[in-house]
């Protein structure tokens, strides 16, 4: 299965430099060993959707509200991501997590609504910086895709330690392998074969330099990319990094 190398570009982007952006992807994407993701905000969605009609390049939401419609304002609906031309959508980002105070039970939801618009959805995961030093970051990622994931779950994890976002701070390359090594027993033990296929995601201050050390890690099926994406040659650069797969798989699905 293809790596999947997906972009969060949160809270930035105006159109003319999203256009100017998926441009470039779009230009390099048929040559890259892996599906290609770009999650804007929603304000440019449509733009940045239109524009890479007929490319390799998948667009996405960066969060969706659990209910199809209703008197929620300022909320956007999986419905609305994929009227707008999303393929994909996160949820359960820590940013989410800790600004909005989302528990595992409303990701879960989210979960379910992004797969009932028929969305791809990626369900982040990820302790802090106390949890890891306390030596309980199994139990917090263990119960967080416990609690996260819907019972037919058929997705992408991605894994982000929350001290490593933003930061330029990794997890060594031995621990990020223990800990995507936990997810995949984790996924298995719930979901059996299915739970062996599911792409789990690294992110936290992916870059250049360090994405072919971590995408050639096992377990390690893609990347979640934030500050990197923002900018068109590092994120190429990562992807062209990921490792070259047997068997295709694009950007359409989980």
């Amino acid at each position: 299965m293809r790596s999947l190398v997906a972009g969060n570009w949160k809270m930035n982007g105006a159109t003319a430099d999203a256009l100017h952006m998926a441009v470039a992807l779009r230009a390099a994407a048929a040559s890259l060993p892996c599906d290609l993701l770009v999650c804007p905000p929603t304000t440019v969605l449509h733009t940045i959707a239109n524009a890479l009609i007929g490319s390799p390049v998948a667009a996405g939401g960066q969060d969706c509200h659990p209910k199809a419609s209703g008197a929620h304002t300022g909320d956007i609906s999986a419905a609305m991501l994929r009227d707008a031309g999303a393929r994909w959508v996160i949820v359960g980002h820590s940013e989410r997590r800790a600004d909005h105070g989302e528990s595992d039970a409303l990701v879960r939801a989210k979960a379910e609504a992004g797969a009932a618009a028929g969305l791809s959805v990626i369900v982040c995961v990820g302790e802090t910086e106390a949890e890891r030093v306390a030596g309980r970051q199994n139990d917090v990622v263990g119960a967080q895709l416990a609690g996260s994931l819907p019972g037919h779950f058929t997705g992408v994890v991605a894994y982000e330690p929350v001290w490593a976002i933003g930061t330029g701070r990794t997890p060594t390359e031995a621990d990020v392998a223990a800990m995507h090594s936990f997810i995949r027993g984790v996924l298995t033990a719930r979901f059996g074969a299915a739970g062996t296929e599911t792409r789990i995601l690294y992110g936290g201050s992916v870059k250049p330099g360090n994405a072919k050390a971590l995408l050639g890690l096992p377990d390690v099926g893609g990347a979640l990319v934030g500050g990197a994406s923002l900018v068109a040659a590092d994120f190429l650069a990562i992807a062209a990094a990921a490792p070259v797969a047997t068997l295709s798989n694009t950007a359409a699905g989980g």
